[in-house]
């Protein structure tokens, strides 16, 4: 049987030069649109320009005053609180600055969120639960 036998040639990586060492690397943690440059804001204020857009098309459906308003406040509570839990984590753990920001406070006011979810809750469930039955 005349089967081939692969040679492996070892090939010295070539040296690291002067010009490779001093060029800026691209690191993870910069990312388009994270706060604090152009991009950030282009996306904040698209997602507020959506976030108007959907709230007129609620607003001109034929059933909107039949759906109570701690349905829609349950529903964009929940929402603010994890956006602002997201935040809080894109500044203490992914962008490390704590120590410039005021992480404590960020904390406790998505806390503070939360538990403002947890009592719009019951209010929510029960709208859901009476606009379901009908």
């Amino acid at each position: 049987m005349n089967v081939s036998h692969p040679a492996v040639h070892p090939i010295e990586a070539p040296p690291l030069t002067d010009a490779a060492n001093g060029a800026p690397r691209a690191r993870m943690k910069d990312i388009q649109g994270m706060p604090g440059t152009l991009g950030g804001l282009v996306l904040r204020f698209f997602q507020f320009a959506f976030a108007a857009v959907a709230l007129c098309v609620m607003a001109t459906t034929s059933d909107f005053p039949s759906v109570t308003a701690f349905w829609i406040t349950s529903t964009l509570t929940f929402a603010a609180a994890c956006a602002s839990a997201g935040i809080t984590v894109l500044i203490g753990n992914d962008l490390d600055n704590c120590a410039v920001n005021h992480c404590t406070r960020f904390e406790t006011a998505t806390a503070m969120a939360f538990l403002s979810w947890f009592a719009v809750s019951p209010s929510f469930l029960l709208n859901f639960w009476s606009l379901a039955s009908r």
